[in-house]
């Protein structure tokens, strides 16, 4: 990849910017040029192609109706900005000082971290980044309603066993729904326990499938069953019907893939929240057959590292 971290003049007219996330550009950039996004402009973490946007699994945000401008002034840029519409997120890869100047002749706005169990902000949100002190770049509607894609959680660091809990509760709020007293869950290679902690402590009773056994402390909650046994070796057909799938199981993703379609045939599964591991080499194809799959999706998530998470609910009808 060869990244531009200063494009502060785009050679043709920019029609959608995707954002990576840290560390990610160029398996970003791979699955653009897959997806025949064209040639790449970059800003920070930023690709700007001159192509119509397309789905993206690996980018943060999508900016789909991107605009340059020339900006003389901060209070000129501010002015631009505010006559479109009141929320903006900045991103500030360079002209930090003069970015926070525009950022404050906006109006405020205070993202705060979410406690979990939390929805997704519902206001409209538009995106803006200098590319050069007199030069601003700009759409006023993307694909995602977090600033730069980031979603950050009040964190307990005291009873989940790993980080990993982070990423369900960040797969539960783009959802805008958890599970809930009541509600049954079946959690594929639990160990040590995060993604079953924090099914259990939304009330749900949750049976965590591992070898390996959980961590003491969740393992111990009243409302967690143990069955040590393979994730890969059981048997959909074997099982009562279930409203949560989980799973973080490390595995080749064709074989998950497998494994998804399996209990998706099943019908034994009302929804679904799978991570899809990718060890070395990024595999492009069996991601975008997951995306591919009806009733599902696959994002990536701001608490997911060389991986992406599908979603999959069964059609009510």
């Amino acid at each position: 990849m060869t990244q531009q971290v200063e494009c502060t003049q785009p050679p043709w007219p920019v029609r959608a910017a995707y954002l990576a996330p840290p560390g990610f550009e160029e398996i970003m950039e791979q699955e653009l040029a897959r997806k025949g996004a064209g040639a790449l402009c970059w800003h920070g973490r930023l690709a700007l192609s001159a192509m119509s946007p397309v789905p993206c699994l690996w980018a943060l945000e999508v900016w789909d109706e991107p605009e340059v401008h020339d900006v003389p002034s901060i209070k000129g840029a501010a002015r631009i900005l505010r006559a479109v519409q009141r929320n903006w997120a900045g991103y500030v890869p360079m002209l930090h000082r003069r970015s926070a100047l525009i950022t404050a002749a906006l109006p405020p706005l205070r993202p705060r971290p979410f406690t979990f169990p939390a929805t997704a902000p519902e206001a409209h949100l538009g995106a803006w980044t200098l590319l050069a002190a007199d030069r601003m770049l700009f759409s006023r509607t993307k694909s995602s309603p977090f600033v730069n894609g980031e979603v950050p959680f009040i964190e307990n660091r005291t009873d989940p066993p790993s980080r990993a809990y982070l990423k369900l509760w960040e797969a539960l709020l783009r959802l805008g729904r958890w599970p809930v007293a009541g509600e049954t869950c079946l959690d594929l290679g639990a160990c040590p326990g995060g993604w079953t902690w924090v099914a259990a402590s939304c009330g749900a009773h949750v049976t965590a499938i591992d070898r390996s056994p959980l961590a003491q402390n969740v393992a111990d909650l009243p409302n967690v069953t143990c069955r040590y046994e393979s994730a890969f070796g059981l048997d959909p057909e074997s099982c009562a019907p279930v409203d949560w799938l989980f799973s973080d199981i490390i595995a080749y993703p064709a074989r998950l893939l497998a494994l998804a379609r399996r209990w998706i045939t099943s019908g034994r599964a009302a929804r679904i929240v799978m991570t899809i591991k990718f060890q070395g080499e990024t595999d492009h194809d069996t991601a975008e057959a997951f995306a591919a799959i009806p009733g599902g999706h696959v994002l990536h998530l701001w608490h997911n590292k060389h991986e992406l998470t599908f979603f999959w609910q069964r059609d009510p009808s």
